[in-house]
C-alpha cells in the first residue's frame, strides 16, 4: 500500500473534490490558508494521541471523559470507515508516514465487510476508507476489487418495487421495509461503481433510490423524514417516522445534513436538475431555520432551541463540507451564500468552544456532537464521523485555496 501512496496525486480524479472550482465563486474565500493549515495540523496532532489509545483489531467511535474510557467498535459497526478515512485525509495533507501505516493497519480490519450484506452502511465503511485510498493509490488494482465487491453487497439490498436500498433489518416489528435518509450518503459508492465496472446497474439503484426518497422523504417545507417505511410488495408508504429526531415532524439535525450532502453529491455525479433543486431547498431550509444557533452549530433537532439544549457538531461538520461542494456547482450570490455559511460553520468549530486541547478529548478533534439523544445513546460527545466530515470540509476548502 504504502508504494502506491508515494504516488503524487496530480492527475487524479475523485467526486470528493472535483466538482469544486474558485470560478464559480462570488468573490474570494474568506479564510486563509494559514487557518486551515493550522487546523490541519492541529487534527493530526489529536490524531497521534488517538492513535495510541487505539487497541488492536477495533476502531474508535467515541470517548467517555468522566471514565477516561475510549469506546470502540467492530470492522462491522457503520462508523468503521471513518477513522481510517480520516488518517488517509491527514496523510494527504501532510505527508506524514505514522498516519498511514495506521491507516494501512486499520484498513486490513474493514476488507472483510466487502461481502457483508446485512448493511446498508456500506457507502461510509467502504466508500470513505478505501475510496480515499484508491484516490491517493492513483489506480490500486485490490482496492478497485474491494470496492467493486462491496457494492455488489450493497446492491443487493435494492429492491425495485420499492425503488429504494433497504436501510435495516431489524425492527421488524415496527417496519416492514425501513429507509432512511441516511442512506442517500451510500449512492456515491455506487455511482462510482458504474464508471469504474462499465456496469449501468449501480448507477440505476443509485437514481431510482434518489427519486423514490426525493417524492417521498421530504415535506413541504424542505424538511426530512428521517425513516420512510414501505410496503416490500407492492411500494406504498406505510410510515413517515423518526428514529432519532425529536418526534416524527421533527427535522433531525444530521439528517437534514445527510440529505443536502446526498443531493449535492448526486448532482455533481450525474447532473440531473432535480438534485440541485432539492441541495438548494435543503439548504434553504437548514440555513433560514429560526432556532439555527448564531454560531452555525446546530441543537441536535431543529425542532428544539432551549439554548442548554445538546449542540450536533456532527451535523454541522456534515453541512459545512456539503455547502463548499455545492458552492461549485452554482454561481454567483448564491454561491457565495453557501461558502459563507460554511465558512461560519468551520469557524465555530475550530474554536476552543469546540475543537479539543491537543492531548485531550481521547484524541477526538471535536466536541459536542450527538449521536441518538431519544436514546441516551451519545450525547454532548466525541464522534468518529463528526471529525471525519470536519477534516473533509478543511480539505475541500483548502483546495479552494490552493
Amino acid at each position: 500500500m504504502t508504494s502506491y501512496f508515494l504516488k503524487k496525486l496530480t492527475g487524479s480524479v475523485f467526486a470528493l473534490m472535483s466538482a469544486l472550482t474558485v470560478g464559480a465563486q462570488e468573490g474570494s474565500p474568506a479564510l486563509s490558508l494559514e487557518f486551515i493549515d493550522s487546523n490541519l495540523k492541529h487534527a493530526i496532532a489529536q490524531y497521534r494521541t488517538l492513535m495510541n489509545r487505539v487497541p488492536e483489531g477495533v476502531l474508535p467511535r467515541t470517548y467517555l471523559k468522566e471514565a477516561d474510557s475510549l469506546v470502540t467498535a467492530k470492522s462491522s459497526s457503520w462508523i468503521s470507515g471513518f477513522y481510517p478515512g480520516t488518517l488517509l485525509y491527514l496523510y494527504e495533507f501532510s505527508g506524514d508516514q505514522s498516519l498511514l501505516t495506521e491507516a494501512d493497519k486499520r484498513l486490513q480490519l474493514l476488507e472483510m465487510e466487502k461481502l457483508n450484506k446485512g448493511t446498508h452502511d456500506l457507502g461510509f465503511m467502504l466508500y470513505c476508507s478505501f475510496g480515499n485510498a484508491l484516490r491517493l493509490s492513483g489506480d490500486a488494482q485490490k482496492y478497485k476489487d474491494i470496492l467493486l465487491t462491496g457494492a455488489e453487497s450493497l446492491a443487493s439490498r435494492f429492491n425495485p418495487t420499492v425503488g429504494c436500498i433497504r436501510s435495516w433489518d431489524h425492527n421488524g416489528d415496527k417496519w416492514k421495509f425501513p429507509v432512511i435518509i441516511d442512506n442517500m450518503m451510500n449512492l456515491e459508492f455506487l455511482n462510482w461503481a458504474s464508471r469504474v465496472s462499465g456496469d449501468p446497474k449501480y448507477l440505476e439503484i443509485s437514481k431510482t433510490h434518489a427519486n423514490t426518497t426525493l417524492r417521498n422523504h421530504f415535506r413541504p417545507d424542505n424538511s426530512s423524514y428521517h425513516v420512510i417505511d414501505y410496503d416490500p410488495e407492492t411500494g406504498a408508504v406505510l410510515n413517515k417516522h423518526t428514529h432519532q429526531g425529536a418526534h416524527h415532524e421533527s427535522a433531525w439535525a444530521r439528517g437534514q445534513a445527510w440529505g443536502l450532502y446526498g443531493y449535492s453529491m448526486m448532482y455533481r455525479d450525474i447532473k440531473d436538475p432535480a438534485y440541485l433543486q432539492q441541495a438548494r431547498k435543503i439548504a434553504t431550509f437548514i440555513l433560514g431555520h429560526p432556532n439555527l444557533p448564531e454560531d452555525g452549530i446546530p441543537y441536535w433537532d431543529y425542532s428544539v432551541s432551549a439554548v442548554d439544549a445538546p449542540r450536533d457538531a456532527s451535523a454541522a461538520a456534515i453541512t459545512a463540507s456539503a455547502l463548499i461542494e455545492l458552492s461549485g456547482l452554482v454561481k454567483g450570490k448564491e454561491s457565495a451564500r453557501y461558502l459563507k455559511a460554511a465558512e461560519k460553520m468551520l469557524s465555530s468549530l475550530s474554536s476552543s468552544k469546540y475543537k479539543a486541547v491537543v492531548g485531550s478529548n481521547g484524541g477526538f478533534i471535536l466536541q459536542h456532537s450527538t449521536g441518538h439523544f431519544p436514546a441516551g445513546s451519545e450525547v454532548d460527545v466525541p464522534l468518529s464521523y463528526a471529525d471525519y466530515y470536519y477534516v473533509e470540509a478543511l480539505m475541500r476548502y483548502s483546495k479552494l485555496l490552493r
